[in-house]
């Protein structure tokens, strides 16, 4: 089986396309109704079917929040293809002088991050976004993180939402070895226009992990796709969610035509009203 173009971040070797997991955990950026139905539908086994999928084409790395379903899945997914996952985990935790919700003080946290077994430690974009000065261009407290991170044998990242955040950490020496960054043609919750942050992201100095190709449903996933590997580096991943193995499957398939340069070649969606057009899906 085709294995998945990899990178290097931080070192380790990474698959240039990471499983997302909203889709699993229930954030569809849709509505309560649309969260309700992913937590209803998915299960143990359906997010290991899916990852199982994605570890078939060594497509190993998964990033999300540190719970049971994500770390029993993995574990199960490991099991059944005999490789090892990749766990990019992004928590929230208390910070002095902030509080970013329920949560508990950054060492327990990474505590736990590092007892699961994650490679990599990203603070959550609720934590870096607040911790960026944009009058002194640094990242408060990012230096402190990462040596937290980096004494439990994680690699420290950074998630955002803000691209400044990219370049002040490039600026500033932050002891970063990648950025999660937004990235769609749709421009969904980007704070910019699209244009600027590809350049932000072909300007920065480590690999850039991209989130929401497909802006969480709005884009068809040839479209949101053809903009991504279009337009990104060698050395940069994009991030999808999927809610299926058929899903899975699609994104894999597509994701190769449009890296090798090829028109996808699969088998098109149909209804009463192509009944001309037919033809062309045979």
């Amino acid at each position: 089986m085709q294995e998945f173009p990899r990178t290097m971040v931080g070192g380790v070797s990474v698959p240039r396309l990471i499983i997302g997991t909203n889709w699993f955990l229930g954030y569809s950026h849709t509505s309560l109704a649309k969260d309700k139905f992913i937590k209803d539908f998915q299960n143990r086994k359906n997010v290991a079917d899916i990852m199982t999928t994605f570890f078939e084409h060594g497509i190993n790395a998964v990033m999300g929040m540190l719970t049971p379903l994500m770390v029993d899945a993995v574990k199960e997914a490991e099991d059944r293809t005999g490789t090892k996952g990749i766990m990019i985990v992004t928590p929230q935790f208390n910070i002095p002088g902030f509080n970013a919700g329920p949560g508990q003080d950054a060492e327990k946290v990474f505590d736990d991050c590092a007892k699961a077994g994650a490679t990599f430690c990203f603070p959550h974009q609720c934590i870096t976004d607040t911790l960026i000065d944009k009058m002194s261009r640094t990242i408060r407290q990012m230096d402190s993180i990462s040596a937290m991170i980096r004494e439990r044998d994680m690699i420290p990242g950074l998630s955002t939402h803000m691209p400044e955040a990219v370049q002040i950490a490039d600026e500033s020496g932050a002891d970063v070895e990648t950025y999660i960054q937004l990235y769609n043609a749709y421009g969904f919750l980007m704070q910019v226009e699209v244009d600027w942050v590809m350049k932000v992201i072909h300007r920065a100095k480590k690999p850039v992990m991209t989130i929401k190709p497909l802006a969480a449903g709005r884009l068809m996933p040839v479209v949101g796709l053809a903009y991504v590997w279009n337009t990104l580096r060698d050395i940069d991943m994009v991030t999808i969610g999927t809610t299926t193995v058929d899903e899975a499957k699609e994104v894999i398939d597509l994701s190769f035509d449009f890296l090798e340069k090829r028109l996808p070649d699969h088998k098109l969606q149909e209804t009463r009203s192509k009944g001309i057009l037919r033809e062309l899906n045979k």
